[in-house]
């Protein structure tokens, strides 16, 4: 079971990343709705409300242990800047499988975050360094013995939504999305258009309009309305 993995980002890469960082997850959220995407990772929050998160998926799916303990997985080392690192633990609240190790090798790496269908350990450690972790929560107990590596770099289950390796991850306070990797530029696209609307909605109601009244000029009712 290889970990190998690239860590090169492209210039595409890097006007993608520009472009989603000046977006949020509503904006994102409300245009993949229009686009008839589903990408939105249910009951997967930030450790920190201030967290943001953008870069592109290294994925690994864990099970449970049988006879063979197997192993939670040594694969930190190969990953680096533009990756986020998603974990499928299949929702399990009782073991973990991210703590201070991981986060401490993650930030020397330049690893963007981690979105994990389970639960993290070692809170503080992401915290105190701004490590965004994103997860269902938080409790102390190993996953050691406990869970193991079905899979690397295969298709992933996170809070839903279904991740693909190099897939998009936009996280912030409201939660985590996946944009499909094909997708991503017309996503972008249609979540500045709406974004653009709720800045001009935002501008009338400072200059005395009714927020009725400049909801109406911009259609703010049909902006994710799928077309």
């Amino acid at each position: 079971m290889s970990t190998t993995t690239t860590t090169t980002t492209t210039a595409a890469d890097t006007a993608t990343t520009a472009a989603l960082k000046a977006l949020s997850c509503t904006d994102v959220s409300d245009a993949m709705d229009r686009l008839g995407i589903a990408g939105h990772c249910l009951g997967i929050m930030p450790l920190d409300r201030s967290f943001r998160l953008v870069g592109r998926a290294w994925t690994l799916r864990y099970g449970p242990v049988g006879r063979d303990p197997g192993t939670v997985g040594d694969y930190i080392d190969d990953l680096g800047p533009g990756q986020v690192v998603v974990l499928d633990n299949q929702g399990r609240l009782d073991a973990t499988v991210w703590g201070d190790l991981l986060t401490y090798t993650a930030i020397r790496n330049g690893v963007e975050g981690t979105v994990i269908d389970g639960v993290c350990r070692d809170v503080d450690r992401s915290v105190t360094t701004g490590y965004p972790v994103f997860s269902r929560g938080n409790w102390m107990r190993t996953g050691k013995d406990r869970v193991r590596v079905e899979e690397i770099g295969g298709p992933v289950s996170v809070g839903g939504a279904r991740v693909e390796p190099g897939d998009w991850l936009l996280g912030d306070g409201d939660g985590v999305l996946c944009i499909p990797a094909p997708r991503v530029h017309e996503v972008i696209t249609v979540a500045e258009e709406i974004r653009n609307a709720e800045e001009r909605i935002r501008d009338a109601v400072r200059d005395g309009r009714s927020l009725r009244a400049a909801r109406e000029e911009v259609g703010y009712h049909r902006l994710q309305t799928r077309r």
